[in-house]
């Protein structure tokens, strides 16, 4: 809890930090002008979506290895908390892409790419949570893992194609930059919601734990009281 509540603290103060570095410090975009400081907060949700997506994918990977329910528990985690990011990224890219141009949408390769990220794990949690059968973390875990396939095309599509997107501007060649004004507004995000970001997966991974523990300390009990009910049960009679 203590560990919790620091982490809490650090991100808390990263994001007050970060929205302040994003609106008097960075200069103003020359072209773009206001409009432009959204930047900051929509790569940094990006980021952050990436980096618990890889979570997923790692934690998944060790489910179908080892078969251990917390690696499942932080799979789902991991991808409620990514998917709550790349929701924050579509929302805010076409906030960003209209003023400047001038349509709200267009199906270029991140873009595209993007939107099927978002069905793959809104796909992979639906599957989770609705599907019946002792092999549903199974399969929604495999699935998880060839999902994961697009978050590196993602990630790669402005490099591999020309599209409407900007081109990036961290390890993007030799004509790509960023002023270095902005370099401590965007870094500052980039830590401020990636922080967050492990936050929340970890408040949401220690509910889930808390909830299997009540429901298996319900099961003991009702078992304690019914010690024939659950005999039956384990022999297939209902």
């Amino acid at each position: 809890m203590t560990k919790r509540i620091i982490l809490g603290a650090v991100a808390i103060l990263l994001v007050i930090v970060a929205a302040y570095a994003s609106f008097f410090i960075a200069p103003q975009e020359r072209t773009m002008g206001l409009i432009q400081r959204i930047f900051y907060f929509h790569a940094a949700t990006a980021w952050a979506g990436e980096m618990t997506f890889f979570v997923c994918f790692l934690a998944n990977l060790l489910y179908v290895w080892k078969r251990q329910p917390k690696y499942d528990w932080l799979g789902v985690s991991s991808a409620e908390v990514g998917l709550a990011c790349i929701t924050v990224v579509l929302i805010t890219g076409p906030i960003w892409a209209h003023p400047v141009w001038g349509i709200w949408w267009t199906w270029d390769a991140r873009l595209t790419t993007a939107l099927i990220l978002f069905l793959i794990y809104v796909s992979y949690l639906m599957l989770r949570r609705f599907g019946e059968g002792d092999q549903t973390p199974t399969i929604a875990a495999a699935f998880a893992i060839f999902g994961f396939i697009d978050v590196p095309i993602v990630y790669m599509s402005i490099r591999w194609w020309r599209t409407q997107h900007p081109q990036p501007v961290i390890g993007g060649g030799p004509n790509s930059g960023l002023d270095p004004h902005m370099r401590p507004a965007l870094y500052t995000n980039l830590l401020a919601f990636m922080c967050l970001a492990a936050l929340v997966v970890w408040f949401r991974y220690s509910v889930a734990m808390a909830e299997r523990r009540a429901e298996d300390e319900a099961a003991q009990r009702a078992l304690a009281e019914n010690p024939l009910s659950g005999k039956l049960e384990s022999q297939g009679v209902r």
